[in-house]
């Protein structure tokens, strides 16, 4: 069968046997429907009005009030007219003007953690015209600057040790709200709840604590489960935050479907209110499909997709992302499972918004560097790098140590793969250097796995628009998951 994979900016063909599975999310096994468009505002409301474990924000917020609307970055959820972020961003103001909160009394912090801060266009793109141009002239929309310490304050560690050193301004409002979205993350099963104010408003020490390999390389990460260390982690984190700010988070998560439309909108007290999104993410986000364990997985690698240009081609950012399917998938990848994967992998850093992972890639190809995670003892001399940070705060560059979050993640693959092929490489050396095999074609790295690896009729599964959809979690047709474990019924044949 005739296939197209993502490339570059276009599409790369590939001739796959007739028995090859494929699987496309929203579409090979339909979303839960989602609320119709017309029922957005009403059903989001009701959900601000009625919060699970806390008061609404009608009696939360008092005339003089200072309040602080945390939202995500451009990586996360849609941008359409009726998004959540937009929806519930103006429904929450006209809440908190009822309750005599003044305008001038609220501030919108991007929660952009370590990533990139977002650019004026970006953040205009995600509010709206009206929100922006209520706020964005009087200074009252910022991007979170994890480096900005006379904005951040510290607030010791958990009772595990992890440093907590979080955003002044939403530890100075008087009311938090934090805006988020349910969606299948490979990084302990979902974004939202606790894992925004975790990752999103903390500073590199914090997110230090749970994105490495002794947190990542773990049993329990891979396959993705909500049960992670790491998803332990970043409710310990948050809840620790909670507790020194004396305060909640009032959260307003919405559980979206493959093409970012609300499936259903969750407000309230994070501790109770994301085992009741995730039973509904559940069902969209954990597959029971697969009724063989896959030897080839087969996808491809866009130019651009979510943390921003040149992801396919950097050549450890598209280890991150092919990690990131191993981890959604290995409970359906065979033992020595083969992925071949397109990319253009022409040399392309994107230097602008990855400074230093050129530096980075050169450092791993010398100095007993056999596999990535030997890397890892230059987190924090990368992470205190006085021009990398420079660029983070005022050049809309990812912060220095969220490259080593992404080779944490990057060497899950090594470590649950026979192979893996990358086919289409401009400069095929990229790949070479950080352990891929390299072929022009599908259909040769194919014939070569056949012959070294997987033998003459491997269970192949295509993964075409891996990244142009919001993904799922792949399980065998035998598994449930409860929320609580992954359990297998009978034999398979």
């Amino acid at each position: 069968m005739k296939l197209a994979f993502e490339y570059g900016h276009g599409l790369m063909e590939a001739n796959l046997p007739d028995d090859t599975d494929v699987f496309i999310p929203g579409e090979t096994i339909p979303d839960p429907d989602h609320i119709p468009e017309d029922q957005i505002e009403a059903k989001t409301l009701e959900s601000l009005r009625h919060p699970i474990g806390m008061k609404p924000l009608s009696e939360l917020a008092k005339k003089d009030s200072t309040v602080t609307i945390i939202f995500p970055d451009k990586v996360k959820g849609g941008e359409q007219e009726t998004a959540h972020r937009k929806v519930s961003i103006r429904l929450i103001l006209k809440e908190l003007y009822s309750a005599g909160v003044k305008q001038e009394n609220i501030l919108l912090i991007c929660s952009n953690g370590l990533h990139r801060k977002n650019t004026d266009k970006e953040i205009r793109n995600i509010l709206g015209d009206e929100i922006f141009n209520q706020f964005w002239y009087s200074n009252q929309i910022i991007n979170h600057d994890s480096e900005d310490y006379d904005n951040l304050i510290d607030l010791g560690t958990t009772e595990q040790g992890d440093p907590v050193l979080m955003n002044k301004y939403v530890y100075d409002s008087d009311v938090a709200i934090l805006i988020g979205h349910t969606l299948g993350n490979p990084y302990g099963g979902y974004s939202g709840g606790y894992k925004h104010s975790a990752t999103g408003i903390t500073h590199w020490k914090s997110i230090a604590s749970h994105h490495v390999p002794k947190v990542m390389h773990r049993k329990d990460f891979t396959p993705v489960n909500t049960k992670s260390l790491m998803r332990t982690k970043f409710d310990q984190i948050s809840m620790h935050m909670e507790e020194k700010m004396g305060k909640k988070f009032f959260c307003c998560d919405a559980v979206l479907d493959t093409s970012s439309r609300q499936i259903a909108i969750y407000s309230g007290y994070a501790k109770e209110m994301q085992p009741e999104s995730w039973d509904i993410a559940n069902k969209r986000t954990f597959i029971p499909y697969a009724d063989k364990k896959y030897d080839v997985m087969v996808f491809g690698l866009p130019q651009t997709f979510h943390y921003g240009p040149g992801m396919g081609t950097n050549p450890i950012m598209l280890m991150q992302a092919i990690s990131a399917q191993v981890v959604r998938h290995r409970r359906i990848m065979s033992d020595n499972c083969v992925i071949i994967v397109s990319s253009i992998c022409n040399g392309e850093f994107s230097d602008e918004i990855w400074p230093y992972m050129r530096e980075i890639y050169d450092m791993f190809q010398k100095e007993s560097m056999n596999v990535l995670p030997d890397m890892n003892r230059y987190g924090e001399y990368f992470a205190t790098n006085a021009e990398y940070i420079r660029k983070y705060r005022y050049a809309n560059a990812y912060h220095p140590f969220h490259g080593f979050s992404m080779m944490s993640s990057a060497h899950i693959a090594e470590k649950n793969t026979a192979a893996i092929y990358l086919v289409g490489a401009e400069k095929p050396g990229f790949a070479r250097g950080m352990g891929l095999k390299t072929r022009a074609t599908f259909e040769e790295a194919l014939a070569d796995a056949k012959k070294k690896i997987v033998g003459d009729h491997p269970n192949i599964l295509a993964l075409p628009q891996t990244f142009k959809k919001a993904s799922v979690h792949l399980m065998m047709k035998n598994e449930t998951y409860n929320g609580e474990e992954f359990i297998t019924h009978g034999h398979m044949h």
